[in-house]
């Protein structure tokens, strides 16, 4: 019976010790380590890749946004999103798909409407935008809701409507465009796309320098 105890107890105390030293290996020293390591070389991803704009966080270069007006450069849509049923006490967004298929006729009706409206929108009194110029991203939002850029395709057709409603050249809100546009991801994985909220504080700093 004692010795049944005393084993017992040693395996307990052997459990302890060994959840102690595997706790502070991976629960403290473990996290600590990688936090240092993102911290030093990769500080910008490791902090939530922030995009700052008069010197306070003003959102992420992974996160879209929505409300710009039409004095700015609009993101994709955002139909899937909904509004949280839970938390009523925070008022949180919900990100995701729409989840209709191709031709399921309330995603179609959205996507003929969204390609009105931006025709309608990006129309200026010397330009006309044709159904045909308005890409895909224009009409559709992205399975997350929250895709932060656009193809260079709609950028390029919202040129005329921001420098028209800001009183800049188009030359210079096309130069905007170049600057802020990446390039394929490796080269050759994806589209060349435009972040929209750094294209959009560009184009807020450079109004106001002008």
């Amino acid at each position: 019976m004692n010795n049944s105890f005393v084993n017992t107890a040693r395996l307990l105390g052997a459990g302890l010790r060994a959840l102690l030293v595997l706790t502070v290996l991976t629960g403290v020293l473990y996290p600590l380590a990688v936090t240092g390591v993102a911290q030093a070389f990769f500080p910008t991803k490791a902090n939530g890749s922030q995009i700052k704009a008069d010197g306070k966080v003003v959102g992420s270069s992974l996160i879209g946004q929505q409300g710009y007006g039409l004095d700015y450069f609009q993101p994709r849509l955002a139909n899937g999103l909904g509004e949280n049923s839970v938390n009523k006490q925070y008022a949180l967004i919900l990100s995701g798909a729409t989840n209709r298929s191709a031709d399921n006729p309330q995603l179609v009706k959205w996507v003929q409407e969204a390609k009105a409206r931006v025709v309608k929108d990006n129309s200026t009194a010397d330009y006309k935008v044709r159904p045909s110029q308005v890409p895909a991203d224009a009409v559709t939002s992205s399975g997350s809701g929250l895709d932060p850029d656009i193809s260079r395709a709609y950028a390029e057709i919202q040129v005329r409507r921001v420098a028209e409603r800001n009183g800049l050249a188009v030359a210079q809100v096309e130069k905007l465009v170049e600057e802020h546009t990446s390039g394929r991801t490796l080269g050759f994985i994806g589209e060349p796309r435009v972040n929209v909220l750094e294209l959009n504080i560009a184009v807020r700093e450079l109004v106001a320098r002008t």
